[in-house]
């Protein structure tokens, strides 16, 4: 038996000084991995219509990439949950996804061993309408849709040229309708119109071509329709339809047909009351003016209706009923507010008051002060008004435009002279350090930012009329 034992041992130990002899006797050459130049975070350019040829620098030593490689490529569509798959080098297809900035991946397998290399990029789609400036104008009483290019060159009467009809009569807005959830995006322009012989129009915001009527906006169109003002706050639309609040149905995928649509009911929005066009979207609810009772109502955050039903919480003024006369601004927001009300007894008033919100349950408002609005000398039926994120006001008055600060009742006029002409439109863009001013004819650039009073940067012409509302994509 132990004879047996030591032959067993034997044969193992012979194996052990072996393994031991051998150790380090021998060499590792890892694969070869493929190196690229200039994939890894680099953004692609890619026009929509336009052949995507897309060829990197592409080097595997000891190897023929053309023969010993497999390219894979994937760009996703997270707006319809999926992505596109292309196989082969280069990448050479014609790009027909909507405009936006879209994550990429290119997968490298080593066809010799099976290993895969994995590579992330990014595509950025573009239309010639990606970048620069859209307007709405009114000329002669026939609304114009223009599109000002980055070099200044204007489009002129963009729509008719590509329809051959004209847009609804009485533009009001143009909205710039935000892709799902993605605020301050533009998927689509709506060109709000108060025209009761024709609907307002849906554009896409990326060829503008015409998308569909407003009233198709609906499951079912309410009739009459009267578009007043949106709000793509959230990047959700919002909107005021024959003086109710109106909210898109969000329960459907993004992507899904319905997505976005207005339901006859609102979502549950009831009520007895009329809004003014001034409404806005808060953390926790929307706040309005109903025209009715002239005063501040709200709605849940789901849109339902809850009225006056806020605490007030001093007796400077009345917030849900100020009394006889007419809505002239509003722009709530969390904290500190403004409105200017025209009373029937001759004085536009500017009322101060404070909106106490983030707990919808406790929804307080506070009045703080009402008084005679300084400028009111200066505001005509037509005068157009802004607000910074700073609560400066600014507003039109014929030719001039005028900056108010309610903090210090400092009112004085814009540097910028406009000769004479109508100033028909004023917008805050830049993070409110730049006004885009409207005459007939053209759009000027003012630098409103601290200490510039308007100063003037450049001036547009060519627009078709005077100026409504615009739009810029950068």
């Amino acid at each position: 038996m132990r004879l047996r034992f030591i032959f067993l041992l034997l044969p193992l130990a012979l194996l052990l000084h072996a393994c031991k002899k051998d150790l380090g006797n021998y060499n590792y050459h890892p694969p070869s991995e493929p190196m690229l130049d200039g994939v890894d975070g680099n953004i692609v350019p890619a026009t929509v219509g336009d052949t995507l040829i897309y060829m990197p620098y592409v080097f595997l030593q000891g190897a023929d990439p053309a023969k010993d490689l497999q390219f894979d490529w994937s760009i996703l569509v997270p707006e319809e949950a999926r992505a596109v798959h292309y196989t082969g080098y280069p990448l050479k297809i014609v790009y027909n996804l909507k405009p936006m900035l879209r994550d990429a991946e290119l997968v490298i397998t080593d066809k010799r061993n099976g290993i895969k290399y994995f590579h992330d990029f990014q595509v950025q789609g573009t239309t010639q309408f990606s970048q620069g400036a859209t307007v709405l104008s009114v000329d002669n009483g026939v609304t114009k849709l223009s599109f000002i290019r980055p070099d200044s060159t204007v489009m002129a009467n963009l729509y008719e040229a590509l329809h051959q009809e004209d847009l609804p009569a009485n533009p009001q807005q143009l909205f710039a309708k935000p892709a799902a959830y993605q605020e301050g995006s533009v998927e689509d322009y709506w060109v709000i119109c108060k025209d009761p012989a024709k609907t307002s129009v849906i554009i896409d915001g990326s060829t503008m071509l015409r998308k569909r009527y407003f009233n198709e906006q609906f499951f079912t169109a309410p009739s009459p329709l009267v578009t007043e003002a949106f709000d793509g706050t959230s990047g959700i639309p919002t909107g005021i339809i024959n003086g109710k609040l109106y909210l898109s149905v969000t329960t459907t995928a993004p992507y899904a047909p319905d997505f976005g649509k207005f339901s006859n009911m609102a979502s549950g929005v009831g009520g007895d009351y009329t809004l003014s066009k001034f409404y806005n979207r808060l953390p926790s609810c929307f706040f309005g003016f109903d025209t009715k009772s002239n005063g501040f109502v709200t709605f849940d955050g789901q849109g339902n209706y809850m009225g006056n039903d806020y605490m007030v919480a001093a007796d400077v003024f009345d917030p849900k009923a100020l009394g006889d006369g007419e809505l002239i601004y509003l722009h709530a927001v969390p904290g500190t507010s403004y409105a200017f009300f025209k009373s029937t007894d001759g004085n536009l008033y500017e009322y101060t008051f404070y909106i106490d919100m983030d707990n919808y349950d406790q929804r307080t408002i506070k009045p703080v002060r009402k008084r005679v609005f300084k400028g009111a000398s200066l505001v005509q039926a037509d005068t157009k008004w802004q607000r910074s994120g700073t609560d400066v006001y600014y507003f039109t008055s014929g030719d001039k435009v005028y900056r108010y600060n309610p903090l210090n009742e400092d009112l004085r006029p814009l540097k910028t002279d406009f000769q004479g002409k109508k100033v028909t439109m004023i917008k805050l863009v830049n993070n409110d350090n730049q006004l885009r001013v409207g005459v007939d004819g053209s759009v000027t650039k003012l630098d409103v930012s601290v200490g510039k009073d308007g100063a003037f940067i450049s001036r547009v012409d060519g627009i078709p009329g005077s100026p409504v509302d615009i739009i810029i994509k950068n």
